[in-house]
């Protein structure tokens, strides 16, 4: 008596797995070029986007001039000249951070107040320095990358977003 084998063929045709026609995942090159695509984005998002973060640290700097005209104003109301930045209850360093303040001359008739950039912000190479003078009653703004804030007038009324 023969015993028939038995197939994994059933009338003659195999049973293969099908490949899924949707892939499951990345190719290595695919991976590469993504990667590379996004870099090159964010080497030229990067730049701009810094810009725009100086530009708000600077306006935050502003604000803390207009504060120490205000109060040196409110302080000359009762006073025979200006005061100190504790004299008038304003900080030293900007809320941020990223200047401090220094009241550089102060007389009965005119004050003068420099904010230099601090950390991160002392990146900012042409504003570095922002200096708020009131000489009889009149206001004077200069900005610089140094102590003598001798910025053209063009880079100056940007530092000051004028």
């Amino acid at each position: 008596m023969t015993i028939a084998k038995r197939s994994d063929t059933v009338q003659g045709i195999r049973h293969t797995r099908r490949r899924d026609p949707v892939g499951k995942g990345f190719t290595l090159i695919e991976l590469l070029i993504a990667i590379t695509i996004t870099g090159v984005l964010s080497s030229i998002a990067l730049p701009s986007f810094q810009g725009y973060l100086q530009k708000a640290r600077r306006a935050e700097v502003m604000v803390l001039m207009m504060q120490v005209q205000l109060s040196q104003l409110r302080w000359r109301a009762n006073s025979a000249g200006y005061g100190s930045l504790a004299d008038i209850g304003v900080p030293s360093v900007s809320t941020g951070g990223h200047y401090t303040l220094q009241l550089n001359s102060n007389t009965p008739d005119s004050y003068e107040v420099v904010a230099v950039a601090t950390g991160s912000q002392a990146h900012d190479s042409s504003c570095r320095y922002m200096k708020f003078s009131m000489v009889e009653a009149n206001v004077l703004r200069h900005s610089g990358p140094a102590e003598s804030v001798a910025n053209n007038v063009d880079t100056n009324r940007r530092c000051w977003n004028q």
